[in-house]
Formats: C-alpha cells, structure tokens, sequence
C-alpha cells in the first residue's frame, strides 16, 4: 500500500540562512530533544546541509516511493527516509543520488545503509547513513509513504520540519524553532571565538575560563 500526502510548506529562506549559521554541536550544549542516533553519519566529514524535511517511510526491499519523491521534491527539500528497521538493504546508491542532485535535493539521511559511496560523492550529494551495503532495494511494490510522521535515528521527524546536519550530527527543529533555536546557537559560537582566542594567546587556562577550578578548590576547601 502506498500513501502520498502533499508536500510541506517550506521554510522560510531567512531562517535556514540564520541556521546554517549553527552548529549541531552548539544546539546539543543548550537542548537536549530532535537529535538523532550518533550512528547516521555523514559520507564525508565536511558536508553541512539545511533544509526543509521531506520525509519518506520505506519498507524492507521496496524503493518504490523513494523515485516517486523524487518528481515530487523542490531545491532545498531535504528527504528523510526511516527504513523501518531495516539495516540490510540500501535504498539510496549512485543513480538515485544523481537523479536526486538533478532535481535539487540539499541532501539525504537515511535510518539505514547506502551503497555505491564513491558514486554518491562524485555526485555531490550530501548523505548521512548507518553504513554501507552491497544490497540493493528494487521496485516491487511492497508499499511506502510520502510526507507522513517519521522515527529517523530515533528522533521524530514531521513533513516541513528544518534539518540541520553537519559533521557532528542532524539535528531536527519544528519550524517556529529555527529563528531563536539559531540565533541562541550563533551567539554561543561567537562567545566561544572570544574564549578560544585568549587561550590561544595564553591570556587565561580552561580551568580558571570554565570556572571548574574555582569549583574543584572551593571543594576542596570545605572538604
């Protein structure tokens, strides 16, 4: 059975500007909730992608929907697959990466393997994935879904939900999160430039920066 609910409405292009800005690594010292599995990770280490969530369930052999999403997909979109436990067989290899990147996909994750890695990069589509495998989805009509709620490396994903995925991890955001979510982080990440240039400069260590070693004496003291 397949089902195909309309595409999300995007978000708004001011916003994914202002979270390109971020850092997974940053969100993760403030908020706790959207991140998923460390396990998914990027095909290569210097890919960073924002988007708008596509999202895609696809069960066990059946990449049947995966092709359909692509006529459906708009630059930017970003698709999010849950394989629905399935760890055996990559539904994303070289061909499907280029129709992909053909029809302006900012990137893929999928809560399973891919294959064909090397193709995948000549054909510059950021992905981030469980691994590798050699086996392959077809087209035999088992069934999949289109734009429904998703489980993808654990976090739950919504059709039109914003995606940030970099080098450290994906994190997902609703979209009236994006702005203050994004403007919290990029004004950690410009406090931490200031502390990391005076300990560069020997102005200071990280212990006495941090204030860990004006905790550690205090206890000592009152021990």
């Amino acid at each position: 059975m397949y089902t195909a609910k309309p595409m999300p409405a995007q978000i708004a292009s001011d916003d994914l500007e202002l979270l390109a800005q971020a850092e997974t690594a940053t969100i993760g010292h403030f908020r706790q909730i959207g991140f998923m599995d460390i396990a998914l990770r990027p095909l290569r280490p210097d890919q960073k992608v924002v988007g708008t969530a596509v999202t895609l369930a696809l069960p066990s052999i059946d990449s049947s929907m995966l092709h359909h999403a692509l006529s459906e997909t708009r630059r930017g979109d970003i698709l999010v697959i849950d394989r629905l436990q399935d760890r055996r067989f990559a539904c994303l290899g070289g061909g499907v990466a280029l129709a992909a990147v053909a029809a302006g996909v900012a990137g893929v994750i999928i809560d399973g393997p891919c294959t064909d890695v090397s193709e995948i990069l000549e054909a510059g589509l950021p992905v981030w994935a469980r691994g590798v495998s050699p086996i392959t989805t077809r087209m035999t009509q088992i069934g999949g879904a289109l734009n429904i709620p998703i489980s993808c490396g654990g976090a739950v994903v919504l059709p039109g939900d914003a995606i940030l995925a970099d080098e450290s991890g994906i994190v997902v955001l609703r979209p009236e999160e994006v702005a203050s979510t994004a403007s919290e982080a990029i004004g950690r990440q410009e406090r931490g430039a200031g502390r990391q240039r005076q300990i560069r400069a020997g102005d200071v260590r990280i212990g006495d920066l941090s204030g860990a070693s004006a905790r550690i004496r205090a206890a000592m003291t009152d021990s």
